[in-house]
């Protein structure tokens, strides 16, 4: 028997070189499909999925395009999963994040050619990492203590992400939302709070931030349509049992006149329910399940406004801004913490009836409610917001700025050369070329731009050998420009994050160097 029968007939595996490649192309597929949605310029691509309905997406976010492809190659996964890890991390960055480690993949290969052994890369990558991050640690912007000055870093932060979005148009206006809804959170990185309504109709321009809290529901037949000074109930129960089920109920009766007992007991007690409730002392009943009309009946007599159906999260929320708690049972009133606001009323976005509250307790929840032309481009909008909304939501817990626009980039290559030459040995190539993979970033959003950007990259490098300078690519002049002026800042949590998973996804790709796909496993047959 043959060696190589060692696996099942169908099964495959690569060894060695061939193995190395196929990894290495992989990735740098996938890092080149994404490349073209960096940097302001960048382009949008339209994923189109061919289960029910063939619902299109366009977007621009790297996390979101890459999570929705369905790909084969081992090596180009682990690029995808560095990807989603970093958006749910930081929420920014996921398109650098699989370029930059396209790049130090790209090099390492031409090392490889070159006969240096993987480890060795490896090592040279490491202790370039560990300088990069060093350099950039050194040259940090942290403006906590000056209130005002933190948040016009906010806000430029927020503009620059949204920058290369699809809001890039109003960016004022969105980042002065996304600002004013994170400093509600009051350092928390709990994004649940804010509640983002999208309501198609009017223009991207028409979004607005309510600092109360909107309930996408109707108010019921016959209730009051405005209550001040509410208080409300927040629940969690069935208040449909007013009625024998037909379905699902067994009842043996002798004649009809019993059932109709039963459905008067049955009313009873839920008229019991009813009173309890009303027993807090309320004026507004929000519950998360069904309410039948004979009780709703009951809530309207006595004035208090009933809402149903509010959905869980909706409910969730409701209990953290009103600060009240989510009760299931009514037997000891005064143990349950109700909720209050100043005023509730229904108000109108577009054609569609909503419950505003206003005025609540805690300040730390809000709606955003985007509107916009269609669907997709809400969608778009959302996950644009969501981008701004994480970047800033973990830059008020670490308020570190950087400058943006490929500055970091180059500083962190300065630093990397410099320690290339230091080092002795075959490590120096690779710390180089790690050096060389970090230009990559401000390259490819100068291509994006359609700029010449060998010519800008080499203008960059020479500005930069200047002791604090500030040089970036500026997009919108097509030069070289100066960052600080353009107010063009990141945080410094994301590059860390991008540099550090980038890194480690690239060592991880250079260990392989054998794939085995197992065989699929076959139906046997039946007859």
């Amino acid at each position: 028997m043959p060696i190589d029968k060692i696996f099942k007939d169908d099964a495959s595996e690569e060894k060695g070189e061939r193995a190395r490649m196929a990894s290495f192309i992989g990735a740098m597929a996938v890092a080149d499909l994404v490349k073209s949605t960096l940097g302001p310029k960048g382009m949008d691509k339209i994923l189109q999925s061919t289960g029910r309905g063939h619902s299109v997406t366009v977007t621009n976010d790297g996390a979101t395009i890459l999570k929705s492809l369905h790909i084969d190659n081992p090596a180009a996964k682990v690029l995808v999963d560095i990807s989603k890890v970093q958006d749910d991390e930081v929420g920014d960055g996921t398109t650098s994040v699989v370029v930059l480690a396209g790049e130090l993949l790209r090099e390492a290969e031409k090392l490889v050619t070159s006969k240096i052994h993987p480890m060795t890369i490896i090592a040279g990558y490491r202790m370039a990492a560990e300088c990069a991050r060093d350099a950039l640690l050194k040259r940090v912007i942290d403006n906590k203590e000056n209130a005002e000055k933190f948040r016009s870093d906010l806000m430029k932060i927020a503009m620059t992400t949204l920058c290369s979005k699809i809001l890039s148009q109003d960016k004022e206006h969105f980042a002065e939302m996304a600002v004013d809804a994170v400093f509600r959170l009051k350092g928390s990185t709990n994004l649940e709070a804010i509640q983002i309504i999208k309501k198609p109709g009017g223009s991207l321009r028409d979004s607005f931030l309510d600092e109360g809290f909107i309930l996408d529901k109707k108010i019921g037949i016959g209730q009051p349509k405005r209550i001040e000074n509410a208080k409300i109930l927040v629940a969690n129960t069935a208040m449909d049992t007013d009625k024998v089920k037909i379905y699902g109920a067994r009842v043996r009766v002798d004649s009809m006149t019993k059932v109709a007992q039963i459905e008067g007991a049955e009313k009873e007690k839920m008229k019991d329910k009813v009173n309890k409730i009303l027993a807090h002392g309320i004026n507004c009943f929000v519950n998360r399940q069904l309410i039948y009309n004979f009780p709703e009946e009951l809530f309207a007599d006595a004035g208090v406004l009933a809402i149903e159906h509010a959905d869980f999260e909706g409910i969730e929320r409701l209990g953290l801004v009103t600060g009240g708690e989510i009760a299931s049972t009514f037997d000891n009133p005064e143990s349950v913490k109700l909720g209050h606001c100043k005023l509730i009323e229904e108000i109108m976005i577009g054609e569609d009836k909503l419950i505003h509250f206003s005025g609540v307790e805690m300040g730390q929840a809000c709606s955003i409610v985007l509107r916009g032309a269609s669907h997709h481009v809400l969608d778009e909008a959302e996950r644009s917001l969501h981008d701004a909304l994480c970047v800033l939501s973990q830059t008020v817990n670490d308020s570190r700025v950087l400058l943006g626009g490929g500055w970091p980039e180059m500083v962190m290559a300065k630093e990397v050369d410099e320690l290339a030459r230091k080092t002795a040995g075959k490590k120096s190539h690779a710390i180089e070329a790690f050096s060389r993979a970090l230009v990559a970033i401000p390259t490819t959003i100068a291509d994006n731009a359609g700029l010449d950007s060998a010519e800008l990259v080499a203008q960059l490098r020479a500005e930069h050998h200047t002791e604090g300078c500030n040089a970036g690519i500026d997009v919108i002049s097509g030069a070289v420009g100066d960052m600080e002026e353009r107010g063009i800042y990141e945080a410094f949590k994301v590059k860390q994050a991008v540099l550090l998973s980038a890194t480690e996804a690239a060592e991880m790709i250079l260990r392989v160097d054998e794939i085995i796909t197992c065989a699929p496993r076959r139906r046997e047959d039946r007859m």
